[in-house]
Formats: C-alpha cells, sequence, structure tokens
C-alpha cells in the first residue's frame, strides 16, 4: 500500500474539516510553508506563514513579548506559544479564529548554538487552536538540514493528530 504524503493528508483533512492552516517558522526557514504549497490547490486550507528568525522579528510580526524571549529564549515552550497565537491571529484574513490552526516552529538546527540546556537539536513546537494552545519539545540528532526536514515532517504530523483528535501529550 502507497503511502500518502503528509502535506496531502493535511490538506484533505483541513478541507473536509472546513479549517485554514497558518504557520510561523524559525528554524525551519519556511520549509513547512514550502512542502504544503508544493500541493496543487493548497491555497483552499493554507493561507500563508511568517518566517521569523531574528527576536526583532517574532516581536514585530508575531507579537512575541520582549520579556518572553529575554527570559526564555527563542527556543522555548513560552515563545512557541506566543508566535502560534500570533501567526493566527495575524493572518486569519478575515476567516473566523475557531476555524484556523496556528502551527509554530523555533530551534537548533545547528552546526552551532546549543547550550547545555538546549543543545543542537532541540525544536519546540507550539500550536494555538479554538480548543486551546500546546506546545512540544523534540530533540533530533542529525546534522543542520536533517534536523529541518525532521522538524518540518514533525509539525506536519502534529496538525494531522491534532485533525485526528489524537494530539499526544504536551511537553512542559
Amino acid at each position: 500500500m502507497k503511502r500518502i504524503p503528509l502535506e496531502i493528508r493535511i490538506g484533505d483533512l483541513l478541507k473536509s474539516r472546513n479549517m485554514k492552516l497558518v504557520m510561523a517558522e524559525s528554524c525551519t526557514g519556511g520549509l513547512v510553508g514550502n512542502l504544503i504549497t508544493n500541493i496543487p490547490g493548497s491555497s483552499d486550507y493554507y493561507l500563508g506563514s511568517v518566517t521569523a528568525y531574528a527576536y526583532e522579528a517574532k516581536e514585530a510580526l508575531l507579537g512575541v513579548k520582549h520579556e518572553t524571549l529575554l527570559a526564555h529564549g527563542a527556543v522555548s515552550r513560552l515563545t512557541v506559544l506566543e508566535m502560534a497565537s500570533g501567526v493566527r491571529r495575524s493572518l486569519a484574513g478575515g476567516f473566523p479564529l475557531e476555524s484556523i490552526i496556528g502551527v509554530s516552529i523555533s530551534g537548533i538546527a545547528g552546526p552551532g548554538g546549543g547550550l547545555p540546556e538546549k543543545p543542537v537539536g532541540t525544536i519546540w513546537f507550539g500550536m494555538s487552536t479554538p480548543e486551546g494552545d500546546y506546545a512540544w519539545r523534540k530533540q533530533f540528532h542529525g546534522d543542520r538540514v536533517q534536523n529541518k526536514r525532521s522538524a518540518a515532517r514533525f509539525a506536519l504530523t502534529l496538525v494531522i493528530y491534532y485533525l485526528l483528535g489524537r494530539l499526544p501529550p504536551e511537553t512542559l
């Protein structure tokens, strides 16, 4: 049996539930948006994304609080939660918020930038939905490109889990 790519499954699920998706990407640099928009007709369910790499962009474009970034850094639970809810509000485009899922990614792709408490490959994911906001921490062990690809695939998987009503437990 042939496996259906994640980005196609997401489109089918979003359309069947009359939902829209928006992304806030940092360390993946727009990779998730690229995967989704490779699918013809994705404009039916994908509203867009913000690639906010620098602190200043996260604050100005996504509404991440300066205090959050100073106290917890860009690679943190609170930051991805603020990114996800911020992109959900900013890219709603007139659609009701109840129909929009906001997903965010921020991490350390490598090869540098790691810290003892946040080693290379640490990636945080946030999701803002009509039911609430959620966050997960994953540790990937590849090189920079592999970590970015793994993070993008995991973000797509989280959206599918949400749409199927099977979100994994949050990472606190």
